[in-house]
């Protein structure tokens, strides 16, 4: 299987592209709402409130159309489990734009149920907006006795709260297709803090750490194990000899009695003699023998992405790559199937990719699949993969501006490198501007391009006319004009007129044309816009992985 990015809506390509019990593993992080009042999410459809709170590319969702259709087809659908919970949360909770986030996630739980194998495990993150929700609904999806662990990651660090408790934590629910649920045996590494505390003698011979622990166990035994050593009877004591046989195993011991046993591990650096007269001999643990610990379900140990993490892409939502690691590799194996249906800057794919899994990504925003493949480029160079539902060519590209101006607006925009979205994407009022490139002119100086885009058949000179002005209004260096339609001659020759920019790049200065027209035919076949160095602030460039720390099996 080649890996597979999918730009789309997730429940059309669960449905159209992804076969029944295919996928190993499942890691979603859904988008919601979880910096709204948490009162307007039960309001009423047409409270101007709740209204302003949705943003396209901000974690919400509505009662709408949509949502009823949804909604509608949970209750014909073939899980009745999941109907009668989802209706009885309708009863409850009335029409509202929590209700439509739990009618929308219904319908692709089921279908995420469909795809998982028995084998398989799911893991939905989520916060304590709607988690208590969603616990409820997947317990009806996948049924309540499949119900495996309730994770508790700090996502944050501690930060006044007026009036509560202060928010630090998410949830991620665990739950698997079947009772033969994959589990690794994943260990995680003793906290250096507990290994200094436990481990505190040195061994004088070797410099390795080692905790003495008894080499006696309790109750008088007959035989060897009852005989003195060394001249110390362990049945003074009430306790007998009780050999460490993994070690002498290991030191190929496995015959002799008790005492000659002892004194073959005593020969070999393993027993430890106190000072104090009387003392009695005990087995030296050695710290770098540990095999780690079994992971708890409370995380405090995987840190946030941070304003300085050296992995921060600029992504809202981003998630830590340890993150992600722990999760595939507790549930999966080398070669396996990774699923995130909400891929978003794609840390799931990054992780999967690194611990040598085969993984699906999937997402609806153009801007997360342009960041994703970015950052798989650089983190991973010659990585192979296919991108389904992005325009390849110019026909499919208009079939995208004529379904969705907006949609292929953000899309043309990715064809900048570097580009980002004006406002993020979100829709408002016109402002002549579409996309942004910063720029790094200099070691002290920076600019910015301005991008207008066009989908339209009609597109005349006029147009060119208003991007010089918003250049000039923005303070911008340079203009973009990026058309699907080729442009008229008048369009080419005010687009020349407006000259070139020069500018210090510290190694001389260079012109560039201050407005610059490129088709998105041009565009796709490789063609570039004409921009100074680029030192983009939107996203960050992903650090290339180092191979040889990549198809982890245990974090340790």
């Amino acid at each position: 299987m080649i890996n597979q990015l999918y730009y789309g809506d997730n429940l059309d390509i669960l449905r159209d592209s992804i076969a029944d019990e295919s996928v190993d593993l499942i890691y979603l992080d859904p988008p919601f709402n979880s910096n709204a009042t948490y009162n307007v999410l039960f309001r009423a459809p047409g409270g101007e409130e709740s209204q302003a709170q949705i943003e396209a590319f901000e974690d919400t969702w509505h009662w709408n159309e949509s949502a009823e259709d949804a909604y509608w087809q949970v209750l014909h659908g073939p899980n009745s489990e999941a109907a009668r919970m989802l209706e009885a949360m309708r009863g409850f909770l009335g029409d509202n734009d929590m209700m439509a986030y739990l009618a929308m996630m219904a319908i692709r739980l089921v279908e995420l149920r469909r795809v998982l194998k028995p084998t398989g495990s799911l893991y939905l993150h989520c916060d304590p907006t709607a988690s208590h929700y969603l616990k409820v609904l997947i317990d009806a999806v996948f049924g309540k006795t499949q119900f495996v662990s309730e994770i508790t990651w700090k996502r944050t660090f501690a930060h006044g709260s007026a009036k509560r408790w202060a928010p630090v934590h998410d949830i991620i629910f665990y739950y698997s297709a079947t009772d033969d649920r994959l589990w690794t045996g994943l260990k995680l590494a003793h906290d250096a803090s507990y290994i200094e505390k436990h481990f505190n003698h040195i061994d004088p011979e070797s410099g390795r750490r080692f905790a003495p622990i008894t080499l006696t166990g309790s109750g008088v035994r007959t035989g060897d194990s009852g005989k003195p050593w060394r001249n110390i009877d362990p049945t003074d004591s009430g306790r007998h000899w009780a050999l460490p046989t993994k070690i002498l195993e290991e030191l190929g011991v496995t015959t002799g009695t008790v005492q000659e046993r002892l004194d073959k591990l005593d020969e070999a650096g393993f027993v430890y003699w106190p000072s104090k007269q009387g003392g009695k001999p005990r087995l030296k643990h050695f710290a770098d023998s540990l095999t780690g610990v079994a992971p708890s379900d409370i995380w405090v140990d995987i840190p946030p992405i941070s304003s300085h993490s050296k992995e921060r892409l600029g992504y809202p939502t981003q998630k830590p790559v340890a993150l992600l690691e722990r999760i595939i590799s507790a549930s999966s194996n080398e070669g396996d199937v990774v699923l995130d249906p909400f891929c978003g800057c794609g840390t799931t794919v990054h992780a999967a990719e690194k611990l040598g899994r085969k993984w699906i990504g999937i997402d609806i925003t153009h801007l997360a699949i342009s960041l994703i493949e970015r950052r798989l480029r650089e983190a991973f160079p010659g990585i192979d993969y296919e991108v389904h539902g992005v325009p390849k060519d110019l026909a499919a590209a208009k079939a995208l501006a004529d379904k969705d101006k907006h949609e292929f607006e953000k899309w043309a925009v990715t064809l900048i490198p570097d580009a980002q979205p004006y406002r993020g994407g979100r829709k408002g009022a016109d402002t002549g501007i579409d996309g942004i490139v910063y720029l790094r002119t200099g070691k002290k100086s920076a600019g910015k391009a301005i991008i207008s885009i066009k989908g339209g058949q009609n597109v005349g000179v006029a147009m060119i006319r208003d991007l010089k002005a918003v250049v000039e209004r923005e303070n911008a260096l340079i203009g973009l004009f990026l058309t699907l339609t080729p442009p008229t001659k008048p369009m080419t020759t005010e687009a020349v007129g407006a000259g070139f920019v020069e500018i210090d790049l510290g190694v001389g200065t260079q012109r560039f044309r201050k407005i610059q027209i490129l088709t998105i035919e041009e565009l796709l076949d490789g063609a570039r816009a004409e921009l100074p160095i680029i030192d983009s602030t939107a996203f960050k460039r992903a650090s290339r992985e180092d191979s040889s720390s990549t198809r982890q099996g245990k974090l340790l």
